[in-house]
Protein backbone atom coordinates (compact mmCIF):
# COMPACT_ATOMS: atom_id res chain seq x y z
CA UNK A 1 0.00 0.00 0.00
CA UNK A 2 1.02 3.57 -0.32
CA UNK A 3 1.39 6.46 2.05
CA UNK A 4 -0.25 9.66 0.84
CA UNK A 5 2.52 11.76 2.43
CA UNK A 6 2.86 15.28 1.21
CA UNK A 7 3.89 18.45 2.81
CA UNK A 8 0.94 20.00 4.56
CA UNK A 9 -1.77 17.56 3.69
CA UNK A 10 0.73 14.96 4.61
CA UNK A 11 0.01 15.77 8.15
CA UNK A 12 -3.60 15.14 7.68
CA UNK A 13 -3.27 12.02 5.74
CA UNK A 14 -0.55 11.45 8.21
CA UNK A 15 -3.39 10.95 10.56
CA UNK A 16 -4.01 7.90 8.50
CA UNK A 17 -0.48 6.67 8.82
CA UNK A 18 -2.04 3.42 9.83
CA UNK A 19 -4.49 3.43 6.96
CA UNK A 20 -2.44 4.44 4.00
CA UNK A 21 1.14 3.34 4.35
CA UNK A 22 4.33 4.15 2.58
CA UNK A 23 5.45 2.69 -0.74
CA UNK A 24 7.95 0.47 1.03
CA UNK A 25 6.25 -1.71 3.62
CA UNK A 26 7.89 -2.04 6.98
CA UNK A 27 8.69 -5.61 7.89
CA UNK A 28 6.97 -6.80 11.04
CA UNK A 29 9.11 -7.42 14.10
CA UNK A 30 8.97 -11.15 14.70
CA UNK A 31 7.65 -12.09 18.11
CA UNK A 32 8.61 -8.82 19.79
CA UNK A 33 6.50 -5.74 20.58
CA UNK A 34 9.63 -3.61 20.66
CA UNK A 35 10.65 -1.67 17.54
CA UNK A 36 14.23 -0.59 16.99
CA UNK A 37 14.49 3.07 15.97
CA UNK A 38 16.99 4.61 13.58
CA UNK A 39 18.87 6.06 16.53
CA UNK A 40 19.18 2.66 18.19
CA UNK A 41 16.55 3.36 20.85
CA UNK A 42 13.48 1.23 21.39
CA UNK A 43 9.91 2.27 20.66
CA UNK A 44 7.47 -0.07 22.40
CA UNK A 45 4.37 1.80 21.29
CA UNK A 46 5.69 1.76 17.72
CA UNK A 47 5.79 -2.02 18.02
CA UNK A 48 2.14 -1.98 19.08
CA UNK A 49 1.36 0.28 16.13
CA UNK A 50 3.12 -2.09 13.73
CA UNK A 51 1.13 -5.03 15.12
CA UNK A 52 -2.12 -3.16 14.45
CA UNK A 53 -0.99 -2.25 10.93
CA UNK A 54 -0.24 -5.92 10.30
CA UNK A 55 -3.63 -6.96 11.68
CA UNK A 56 -5.51 -4.43 9.52
CA UNK A 57 -3.68 -5.67 6.45
CA UNK A 58 -4.26 -9.34 7.25
CA UNK A 59 -7.91 -8.76 8.16
CA UNK A 60 -8.43 -6.86 4.92
CA UNK A 61 -7.15 -9.80 2.89
CA UNK A 62 -10.05 -11.95 4.09
CA UNK A 63 -13.19 -12.41 2.00
CA UNK A 64 -15.21 -11.32 5.04
CA UNK A 65 -13.08 -9.23 7.42
CA UNK A 66 -13.75 -9.18 11.15
CA UNK A 67 -15.87 -6.05 11.65
CA UNK A 68 -14.82 -5.48 15.24
CA UNK A 69 -13.14 -2.05 15.52
CA UNK A 70 -9.41 -1.53 15.81
CA UNK A 71 -8.50 1.41 18.05
CA UNK A 72 -5.18 3.14 17.44
CA UNK A 73 -3.96 5.66 19.98
CA UNK A 74 -2.26 8.96 19.31
CA UNK A 75 0.71 7.80 21.38
CA UNK A 76 1.16 4.73 19.16
CA UNK A 77 1.05 6.80 15.98
CA UNK A 78 3.52 9.38 17.25
CA UNK A 79 5.95 6.78 18.57
CA UNK A 80 5.76 5.01 15.21
CA UNK A 81 6.58 8.27 13.44
CA UNK A 82 9.45 8.93 15.85
CA UNK A 83 10.87 5.42 15.44
CA UNK A 84 12.37 6.24 12.05
CA UNK A 85 10.36 3.58 10.21
CA UNK A 86 8.40 6.14 8.20
CA UNK A 87 10.20 7.96 5.41
CA UNK A 88 9.12 11.58 5.62
CA UNK A 89 8.88 13.79 2.52
CA UNK A 90 11.92 15.88 1.61
CA UNK A 91 12.09 18.93 3.84
CA UNK A 92 9.86 17.50 6.59
CA UNK A 93 12.09 16.75 9.56
CA UNK A 94 9.63 15.85 12.29
CA UNK A 95 5.89 15.16 12.58
CA UNK A 96 3.68 14.88 15.65
CA UNK A 97 -0.08 14.37 15.46
CA UNK A 98 -2.86 15.36 17.85
CA UNK A 99 -6.36 13.96 17.40
CA UNK A 100 -9.64 15.48 18.54
CA UNK A 101 -13.20 14.63 17.57
CA UNK A 102 -13.19 14.81 13.77
CA UNK A 103 -10.03 16.94 13.74
CA UNK A 104 -6.31 16.31 13.41
CA UNK A 105 -3.63 18.85 14.29
CA UNK A 106 -0.17 18.17 12.91
CA UNK A 107 3.02 19.74 14.25
CA UNK A 108 6.04 19.67 11.95
CA UNK A 109 9.54 21.02 11.56
CA UNK A 110 9.83 21.97 7.89
CA UNK A 111 12.79 23.07 5.78
CA UNK A 112 11.05 24.97 2.98
CA UNK A 113 14.26 25.50 1.05
CA UNK A 114 14.54 21.73 0.58
CA UNK A 115 10.92 21.48 -0.48
CA UNK A 116 11.42 24.23 -3.06
CA UNK A 117 14.79 22.95 -4.19
CA UNK A 118 15.08 23.26 -7.96
CA UNK A 119 11.69 24.97 -8.21
CA UNK A 120 12.36 28.57 -7.25
CA UNK A 121 9.79 31.27 -7.93
CA UNK A 122 9.81 35.05 -7.70
CA UNK A 123 6.12 35.17 -6.77
CA UNK A 124 5.83 37.29 -3.59
CA UNK A 125 3.20 34.89 -2.22
CA UNK A 126 5.99 32.36 -1.69
CA UNK A 127 8.17 34.76 0.29
CA UNK A 128 6.99 33.22 3.57
CA UNK A 129 8.15 29.76 2.61
CA UNK A 130 11.90 29.92 3.15
CA UNK A 131 14.17 28.54 5.84
CA UNK A 132 13.35 26.11 8.65
CA UNK A 133 10.18 26.69 10.66
CA UNK A 134 7.80 25.10 13.12
CA UNK A 135 4.53 24.44 11.32
CA UNK A 136 1.10 23.63 12.72
CA UNK A 137 -1.66 22.35 10.45
CA UNK A 138 -5.29 22.19 11.56
CA UNK A 139 -7.50 19.81 9.59
CA UNK A 140 -10.81 18.00 9.51
CA UNK A 141 -10.29 14.30 8.86
CA UNK A 142 -12.71 11.40 8.53
CA UNK A 143 -13.24 8.12 6.71
CA UNK A 144 -16.58 6.57 5.78
CA UNK A 145 -17.92 4.34 3.04
CA UNK A 146 -14.39 3.23 2.23
CA UNK A 147 -13.23 6.77 1.44
CA UNK A 148 -10.98 9.10 3.44
CA UNK A 149 -11.42 12.87 3.38
CA UNK A 150 -9.10 15.56 4.71
CA UNK A 151 -9.70 19.31 4.63
CA UNK A 152 -7.01 21.81 5.63
CA UNK A 153 -8.56 24.54 7.76
CA UNK A 154 -5.47 26.60 8.58
CA UNK A 155 -1.69 26.47 8.72
CA UNK A 156 0.53 28.37 11.16
CA UNK A 157 4.18 29.24 10.65
CA UNK A 158 6.00 29.82 13.95
CA UNK A 159 2.64 30.69 15.53
CA UNK A 160 1.46 33.07 12.79
CA UNK A 161 -1.36 31.97 10.50
CA UNK A 162 -0.40 31.81 6.82
CA UNK A 163 -2.74 33.85 4.57
CA UNK A 164 -5.10 31.49 2.78
CA UNK A 165 -4.15 32.77 -0.68
CA UNK A 166 -0.43 32.19 -0.09
CA UNK A 167 -1.10 28.73 1.34
CA UNK A 168 -3.26 27.71 -1.62
CA UNK A 169 -0.60 28.90 -4.06
CA UNK A 170 2.15 26.99 -2.27
CA UNK A 171 0.13 23.77 -2.11
CA UNK A 172 -0.86 24.05 -5.77
CA UNK A 173 2.72 24.68 -6.94
CA UNK A 174 4.68 22.28 -4.73
CA UNK A 175 2.16 19.62 -3.67
CA UNK A 176 -0.72 19.23 -6.11
CA UNK A 177 1.61 19.64 -9.10
CA UNK A 178 3.41 16.48 -7.99
CA UNK A 179 0.49 14.65 -6.37
CA UNK A 180 -2.68 15.57 -8.32
CA UNK A 181 -5.06 14.02 -5.78
CA UNK A 182 -3.65 15.95 -2.83
CA UNK A 183 -4.44 19.55 -1.97
CA UNK A 184 -6.34 21.73 0.47
CA UNK A 185 -9.11 19.17 0.12
CA UNK A 186 -8.06 15.56 -0.37
CA UNK A 187 -10.13 12.45 -0.95
CA UNK A 188 -8.71 8.95 -1.28
CA UNK A 189 -9.81 5.32 -1.17
CA UNK A 190 -9.03 3.60 2.11
CA UNK A 191 -7.02 0.38 1.73
CA UNK A 192 -7.54 -3.09 3.22
CA UNK A 193 -11.34 -2.97 3.05
CA UNK A 194 -11.41 -0.22 5.67
CA UNK A 195 -14.97 1.09 5.82
CA UNK A 196 -14.71 3.81 8.48
CA UNK A 197 -11.92 5.71 10.21
CA UNK A 198 -13.25 7.89 13.00
CA UNK A 199 -10.93 10.41 14.64
CA UNK A 200 -11.70 10.75 18.34
CA UNK A 201 -9.97 12.29 21.33
CA UNK A 202 -6.33 11.18 20.96
CA UNK A 203 -7.31 8.07 19.00
CA UNK A 204 -8.72 6.80 15.72
CA UNK A 205 -11.14 3.89 15.42
CA UNK A 206 -10.99 1.78 12.26
CA UNK A 207 -13.61 -0.70 11.04
CA UNK A 208 -13.36 -3.05 8.07
CA UNK A 209 -15.94 -4.93 6.04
Amino acid sequence: MKFSWIIFTVLLVCAYVYLDRQDTKVAAASGSPVTQGASGGTHRLAGSMQAKINYIEQNGSKAHPDQRPTVITEEEVNDYLASGQVKLPQGVNKVTLEGQSGHVNAFLVVDFDKIREGQNSSNPLLGLFTGVHNVKVETDAAGSGGMGKVHVNSVYLDGTEIPHMALEYFVEKYVTAKYPNIGMDSQFKLPDKIDTATVGYHKVTVTQK
